[in-house]
Parts: C-alpha cells; structure tokens; sequence
C-alpha cells in the first residue's frame, strides 16, 4: 500500500465571489445589433474588452486630436494602395483629418501607376522568371525624371512626386495620394532604402537624387514628429522601412529638445510583427502617452476606423451646435 495520501481539501480557505477583483464585468459586455443603428451605434455596442475597448480608445483619442487640430500622421507600406485604399486616404487629406503622410519607396510607384493608367501591381511569379518583373518603360522613367527634377530643385522626393503627377494631369489623379496631398500643400515623406524598388534598375535612375530628395523627406518627416506631441501616429502596414524611419526621427527631435512625450500610436496590420511592436507601440510611448495593436486586414480596418472618426468629428460637430 504507498504512503502518498491525497491532500485533504477540508481546511482550504475560501471568500466570497462578491470580493474578487475580476477581468471582465458585464458592463463591458457587448450590445446585439439593432437594424437601422449607424456606425457610432455600432462602435458604442463593441465589448470594452480587449480590441473592443482598445478601437474605441484609438478612435476617441484620433477624434479629440483632429478636433484639437493636432498632428495626425499615416505612415504606410504600399500594400494599402493595392488593397484600394486611396480615395480613403484622399478623404482623410481632404477633411484636413491627416496632417501628413509617409511611404515607403513601393508607394510612390503603385500611387504614381494608378493616377497614370488607373492599374497596378504586376504578377511578379509570372514575370520574374523572364527578367521582365519592374521593367515597365513609363513607370521608370516618369518617376527616375520628377525625382531628378525635384533634386534639382531642392524638393522633397514626395512632393517632387506630387508635383510631376499633378502637372501630367494624368487621367486617373483624383486618385493619386501624392497628387492631392501636393495640391493641398500637405506633405508627405517618402523614405527610400535603394534597391528596393523596381526603378531604382532603370536607365533613369539617379542614386544621388535619390538619397539627397529622399534625406530631405527624413528631415521633413522629423519636423512632423516634432509637433506629435497630444497628437496620434499611425503605421498602416510597414512591417521595417517606417518603424525604423520613425523610431530616428523621435530620437533626433528629442535630442534638439521638442517635448513629444504624449502621444498615442497605432499599428496597423494583419501579422504582429517585432519591429511595428517595438518601435511604434512600446518604446515610443515609454515618457508617456499610449500605444495600440490593431490586427485585421487594411481593407477591412483601416476604413472602419477612418469611418469612426469621421462620425465621431460630425457628432461632436453637432453636439456643439445644438449647445
């Protein structure tokens, strides 16, 4: 017969339910849909638990930014573009919701191919195995040129950009991020790692004015980072160029003494990638403010919160009226 006895539950100490702090309370709990209800009706009736709580935290604080007139800045990979995002983003430059914007070297191209044949993104497997994968004659030399031009000029490559595309008047610009960010004098940034890009092995391209427009767009960028303070950073599918690009540009406004602690940043993207994790929602907002993870696909995401927000200005709007 073994001598291990089981432990005698006689004398465990117990307390009542009513006592124990708890996670999740009824009050949090969501609301079923009603028919006929708008978008603010459906917000308001998401659980506050977890990503429920934290979307409604994003959209309050993006809606008290915009409303304060602070800094709102969208920070992007291409793939929002190839996803149909852009008259989204035009709309949000339009309502003077985004103070500025920031892409990676594959967006100017996707943005600049929509505004001139309404199309893009090639089928890469179907293309590389002939070396014609980022071969297209006017892609290549209709951005190498404005970049070139703009260098001339001491431009930013963003609004170098945006300025050749508007003057093209290309069929498709109503489109265009850059084109209209250009006509509204609102800046965005394109921050380049070389040979990335499919026109950086065009006849065209110039490496000097690539690095030297592109430079420019990281200073400028950096003066948007320096009024972030109160206002709301948000990387839109950039798992490496923009985190990094950002994680610099705060460390060097910091370091000229620009007091950007309190602020609130969101990742937007549909993995949980380290560097997005790191240097947009944890290390940034280590002085103050608050960071968010937002896991979804853009095309579903990224226009409900541009929704959200939009609702939420209207609503205060009308609240201060009927004050």
């Amino acid at each position: 017969m073994t001598r291990w006895k089981p432990i005698s539950l006689e004398h465990v100490k117990s307390y009542p339910l009513e006592e124990r702090s708890s996670k999740v309370n009824v009050k949090d709990f969501g609301r079923p849909w009603r028919e006929g209800g708008s978008l603010s009706n459906w917000l308001e009736s998401l659980p506050g638990i977890l990503a429920g709580g934290d979307f409604r935290e994003i959209v309050d604080r993006m809606v008290r930014a915009a409303a304060s007139r602070k800094t709102i800045l969208l920070a992007m990979g291409a793939h929002p573009i190839k996803v149909g995002l852009n008259p989204v983003i035009v709309d949000l430059l339009e309502r003077g919701i985004l103070s500025g914007i920031a892409m990676n070297g594959a967006g100017i191209i996707h943005d600049a191919e929509v505004a001139m044949v309404g199309h893009t993104s090639e089928d890469v497997a179907a293309l590389i195995g002939e070396g014609r994968f980022g071969m297209a004659e006017e892609t290549g030399r209709f951005l190498n040129e404005a970049i070139s031009q703009g260098a001339r000029k001491d431009l930013g490559l963003g609004r170098s950009v945006g300025a050749a595309l508007v003057d093209a008047r290309f069929p498709h610009n109503r489109y265009s991020i850059l084109a209209k960010a250009y006509e509204l004098d609102i800046p965005v940034t394109v921050h380049v790692a070389v040979g990335t890009d499919t026109i950086h092995f065009h006849p065209g391209a110039d490496g000097a004015a690539i690095g030297k427009s592109s430079h420019l767009d990281f200073r400028i960028f950096a003066r948007l980072v320096s009024t972030l303070d109160k206002g709301v950073f948000i990387n839109l599918g950039s798992a490496v160029i923009l985190p990094e690009v950002f994680l610099k540009a705060l460390s060097l406004v910091r370091n000229l003494d620009h007091e950007v602690k309190d602020f609130t940043t969101v990742n937007m993207d549909f993995f949980r990638h380290y560097r997005p994790i790191t240097n947009v929602v944890d290390r940034p907002t280590q002085e103050g403010g608050q960071g968010y993870h937002v896991t979804g696909h853009h095309e579903i995401m990224f226009p409900l919160l541009a929704a959200a927000v939009i609702e939420g200005l209207e609503k205060g709007i009308a609240k201060d009226a009927h004050l």
